[in-house]
C-alpha cells in the first residue's frame, strides 16, 4: 500500500499533531526527500520525536524508511502523470480536469476500501442478506445514496424502505424485529435524531449499520457495523464529489456481494430488470 494512501486513509483517526504532520507530508510529498526529521519538525513547530512516532505508527521503522517509501510512491506517480500529460496535450482543455477528477475519485475509493476490512463488509452483506426488513434513512444529501440503495435492494426482491424523515422511521423501529436492519447514512454522524433511532433499533435487537466519514462520531459508536468513508481534497467541489463517489463504491460492492452470494437473488434481479425493460418499451 502506498504510504500516501495510508496517510490519507488514516488521517481522520489521528491526533491533532499527527494530522498536522500528515497534511504537511501530503502537501509537500515531492519535497520531502530534502527534509530530515528535524527539519520537518522545525517547519511544523513540533518535536523531532513526534515525527519519529508518527512514522512508527504508520508501520515504518523510522522517518528515513517513511521518507524513502514516499519518494518511491512519488516517482511512480510522476511517471503515470507524465504519460497522461502527453496523451492530454492534443485533447480538449477539459481532458486534464477530467483526468484529475478520475484520479481523485480512484484515490478516495481506494482509501475507503482499505479502511473497511473485507470481514466487516462481508458481515454487513450477511446482515442485509438475512434481514426480514431493511430500513434506510438519510437526511439531505445523505438521502440520495440511501434511496438509491433501497431501490437496488428491492430489485433483489428484498423488503426495503427508504425514509428521509426520522419521525417516520420511529414507528417502523417500534415494530422492528431482531432480524431487521437499520441502515443509517450520515456523513459526519452527529445528528441527534439519527443517534436516537440507532439506540431504539438496538433496544429491539435489530442490527444497525452506519455510513459515515472515518471519524469518531456518536452514530458510529451506536452501530453494530460501521462502514467508513475517506475522501479528502482541498478543493470544495472535488471533496463533495469524492465523498459521494466513495460511498457509492462501498454500496456497489455490497450490492455485488448480495447478488453473487445467492442464485435466488440474482435470478430476481434479472427478472425484475426484464420487467422494467418491458414497461419502458413503447
Amino acid at each position: 500500500m502506498s504510504p500516501l494512501v495510508k496517510i490519507r486513509a488514516e488521517r481522520d483517526q489521528m491526533s491533532a499533531i499527527e494530522r498536522r504532520i500528515a497534511d504537511y507530508i501530503l502537501e509537500n510529498s515531492r519535497l520531502l526527500r530534502d527534509y530530515s526529521s528535524q527539519q520537518l519538525a522545525n517547519s511544523l513547530g513540533i518535536s523531532q520525536s513526534s515525527v519519529v512516532k508518527f512514522s512508527q505508527k504508520l508501520g515504518f521503522k523510522g522517518y528515513p524508511d517513511l521518507k524513502f517509501s514516499i519518494g518511491e510512491a512519488v516517482a511512480r506517480e510522476n511517471g503515470v502523470q507524465e504519460l497522461g500529460a502527453l496523451a492530454e496535450a492534443a485533447e480538449h482543455p477539459h481532458a486534464a480536469l477530467a483526468e484529475d477528477l478520475i484520479r481523485a475519485k480512484s484515490r478516495a475509493e481506494e482509501e475507503t476500501r482499505l479502511i473497511n476490512p473485507p470481514a466487516q463488509v462481508d458481515a454487513v452483506a450477511a446482515a442485509i442478506g438475512g434481514a426480514g426488513r431493511v430500513l434506510l434513512v438519510g437526511l439531505g444529501e445523505d438521502g440520495i445514496p440511501a434511496r438509491a440503495f433501497a431501490m437496488k435492494l428491492s430489485l433483489l426482491g428484498m423488503s426495503s424502505a427508504y425514509h428521509f424523515d426520522p419521525v417516520l422511521v420511529a414507528p417502523c423501529i417500534a415494530s422492528a424485529a431482531a432480524s431487521d436492519v437499520l441502515f443509517v447514512f450520515s456523513e459526519h454522524g452527529k445528528q441527534p435524531e439519527l443517534c436516537r433511532l440507532a439506540r431504539q433499533a438496538r433496544k429491539k435487537r435489530s442490527k444497525v449499520v452506519s455510513v459515515t466519514r472515518n471519524t469518531a462520531n456518536p452514530l458510529r459508536a451506536q452501530a453494530d457495523y460501521a462502514l467508513l468513508v475517506s475522501a479528502h481534497d482541498a478543493r470544495p467541489p472535488f471533496e463533495v464529489l469524492l465523498y459521494a463517489s466513495a460511498v457509492q463504491h462501498v454500496l456497489d460492492l455490497l450490492f455485488v456481494l448480495l447478488c453473487s452470494g445467492s442464485r435466488e437473488r440474482n435470478a430476481r434481479l434479472i427478472g425484475n430488470l426484464e420487467r422494467i425493460q418491458r414497461l419502458a418499451e413503447p
